[in-house]
């Protein structure tokens, strides 16, 4: 089964920082080395390590790229920002929480999908969204599942003081909700999503089909390290969307791709089609391109950063949402311009678009 733990955890970076570990300078260089961890979006990483495509790219550009799959989400993005990855697969808001509001400076280098039904709150005794306040609501928190639940309240003019979040693992929660009459909401991702919507009366009250765009998956990279190596952004933009173009067939290639992924993710082809049909994957360039130029993208950020400063997850003394600057396309910044710490650059997309990599 497919499991991923895409937590915002900013506070993990006191470790690093108690540890004296700080980012790698950046400097012209030939080996890379790039994380990721299990997730439906996340899994063309690995298949592009074990198929030789990510080896075919790196020796294009005289370059060597090591692909590396780290099981703990959090620490893989830890890893990143304490310097020992070049890059790592990241969501939108753990990019802007954790190596963005540590100081790293981070850039979005491709933006693969966003989630689109894969997160969703599912209640039971017949509750309906615009009737939880006072409720108790199963979710792991400061995760997507948490701003999941955030932008569904204000669509129905409530707020998380109205009700009470109570924090649950992931590995906990479907059972929690199938088990425990306490347990009447939970807020989760798949595949956890699909199994409590099998629980007999449950009913799914909101998902991330109705924000959709706002729940990204993405692979960030460290944006001196992109400088000062551009074959490092050439190899990894032009390996990926080589696969992408054969994952997105229906014939046998494309079937046997997704079959590798599928088995790799620890399910089968139908479990890992059922997760890619509620992923809006960026299959081409193009399309990525036109997403993270779009003004869209900049108002997804104002919902997360608010998100993310409520709940104080932009850095210690941030006196606002402003505290960390985040550039997009065209040269527009939200918040800080002096501190840009998270960088939407469609640059080197925009280079697989137009067929120079």
């Amino acid at each position: 089964m497919l499991a991923p733990k895409r937590w915002i955890f900013a506070l993990a970076l006191i470790g690093i920082c108690a540890a004296g570990i700080t980012p790698a300078q950046a400097a012209e260089k030939t080996k890379f080395r790039v994380a990721w961890s299990i997730y439906v979006g996340w899994m063309p990483w690995g298949q592009l390590a074990d198929s030789g495509l990510m080896k075919k790219w790196a020796d294009k550009y005289g370059i060597e790229v090591e692909i590396v799959q780290i099981n703990d989400y959090i620490e893989s993005i830890n890893q990143f920002t304490a310097g020992a990855f070049d890059g790592c697969s990241m969501t939108n808001m753990d990019a802007l929480s954790i190596p963005a509001a540590g100081g790293v400076d981070s850039t979005a280098l491709i933006t693969g999908d966003f989630s689109n039904g894969n997160d969703g709150i599912v209640a039971k005794s017949g509750l309906e969204l615009k009737g939880l306040k006072g409720e108790k609501i199963n979710l792991v928190e400061l995760s997507v599942s948490h701003y999941l639940l955030a932008r569904a309240l204000d669509s129905v003019k409530l707020t998380e003081k109205e009700l009470t979040v109570v924090n649950t693992s992931d590995a906990d929660i479907v059972s929690a909700f199938s088990s425990s009459d306490d347990v009447k909401v939970v807020v989760t991702w798949n595949p956890q999503l699909t199994e409590v919507l099998k629980h007999p009366g449950a009913k799914r009250l909101f998902d991330s089909s109705q924000i959709p765009g706002e729940i990204i998956d993405l692979m960030v990279v460290n944006t001196a390290t992109l400088a000062d190596n551009p074959k490092f952004g050439k190899a990894l933009v032009g390996a990926w969307y080589e696969l992408m173009a054969t994952m997105a067939t229906e014939d046998a290639a494309g079937t046997a791709v997704r079959t590798a992924m599928a088995t790799a993710a620890g399910t089968d082809l139908a479990g890992y089609n059922s997760q890619l049909a509620t992923t809006k994957m960026f299959y081409t360039p193009a399309e990525a391109v036109t997403f993270t130029a779009s003004a869209d993208l900049m108002k997804t950020m104002e919902y997360v950063r608010t998100f993310l400063f409520a709940h104080n997850l932009l850095g210690e003394g941030a006196k606002s949402a402003d505290a960390v600057g985040i550039g997009f396309a065209a040269g527009k910044v939200m918040g800080d311009k002096d501190s840009i710490k998270l960088r939407f650059d469609p640059t080197y997309m925009e280079m697989a678009a137009a067929g120079k990599l």
